[in-house]
């Protein structure tokens, strides 16, 4: 496992997604969540949303029955998705990070991120409830989840704390950050920004990226893997997986991992076998040669 010094703590640079939790019976959850810590997994993604808020409060009971390892996590939620609508609001966030903190058992968050841009966000607003939160302990450090770089520089612009994270969706099928880069200065499909340079802009800022379903090739559609609508893909990944000795979803962490943006992915697996053999490709280097091709038989263009 590969780690990052987050402001003096050591962090997984693979992230554990809490997503699906909410399906788990307890003993299934607890043997997941340590065989995660055992194999260097510290790092768990959460929001207020996710199983309807029940995703939290059954790792709550897993915090709560195994106080000793709150200490060695890494934990964030987001907030600001409210009933068909995003809400910035002090009300709401607070509301959501004390709720989030009596589901999970844990008396503060690591890291708070905000989930989708709220097109009323009032910058000083929020400035003066991270600040609260910050100082009763409540949230150690600030994100932001799904912004282009001008709404980041916006907000961040108004903020007392640094922007730590921005968490995007990212895989070899959704990479339209790389697309209008490698097709610059054309008119080709796909060579147009969409999100102000986004990756460019976090590296510049010291802002990691965190990349949520690395597997997927839609919103909520499905996965990439194994489908026949993406067999290129699926051929190259498997030629690897058989060269390196994994499966291929450790093939697609290292993709992601072998960008120079240090890019953090999240894996929300509940298949603890899958997740032991995604571990695996934070260990893995891939060649140049190797990462272009699965970038290309992803349907990407080079010119």
């Amino acid at each position: 496992m590969k780690y990052f010094d987050f402001y003096g703590k050591k962090a997984s640079s693979l992230i554990a997604g809490c997503m699906r939790y909410d399906s788990f019976a307890y003993d299934k959850l607890e043997s997941h969540v340590k065989t995660a810590m055992d194999k260097g997994i510290n790092f768990f993604d959460h929001a207020d949303i996710y199983g309807g808020g029940q995703s939290q409060v059954v790792f709550g009971e897993f915090l709560g029955k195994n106080k000793d390892l709150r200490s060695k996590m890494i934990i964030q939620s987001k907030c600001g998705i409210s009933s068909g609508r995003f809400d910035f609001s002090k009300e709401h966030i607070i509301k959501s990070v004390e709720k989030t903190l009596t589901d999970l058992k844990t008396d503060y968050l690591d890291i708070l991120l905000l989930h989708r841009p709220d097109l009323l966000m009032d910058v000083e607003e929020v400035n003066e409830t991270f600040n609260l939160l910050k100082k009763e302990g409540k949230v150690l450090h600030f994100g932001v989840s799904n912004f282009p770089s001008k709404r980041i520089e916006l907000l961040q612009r108004g903020l007392d704390e640094k922007i730590a994270f921005n968490q995007m969706q990212f895989s070899p099928v959704h990479a339209l950050g790389l697309d209008h880069i490698a097709l610059a200065n054309t008119k080709f499909e796909n060579s147009s920004d969409r999100d102000g340079e986004v990756f460019d802009y976090c590296i510049l800022n010291d802002i990691k990226i965190q990349a949520w379903s690395p597997f997927q090739y839609g919103f909520i559609e499905g996965t990439y893997i194994g489908n026949d609508e993406y067999k290129d893909l699926n051929i190259k990944l498997n030629e690897l997986a058989e060269k390196y000795q994994v499966g291929v979803n450790a093939i697609v962490l290292a993709w992601i991992m072998r960008l120079p943006y240090d890019i953090k992915p999240i894996v929300g697996t509940t298949n603890t076998k899958r997740l032991i053999d995604c571990i695996k490709g934070a260990d893995i280097t891939l060649g140049r040669e190797e990462w272009y091709d699965i970038y290309k038989a992803a349907g990407h263009s080079i010119i």
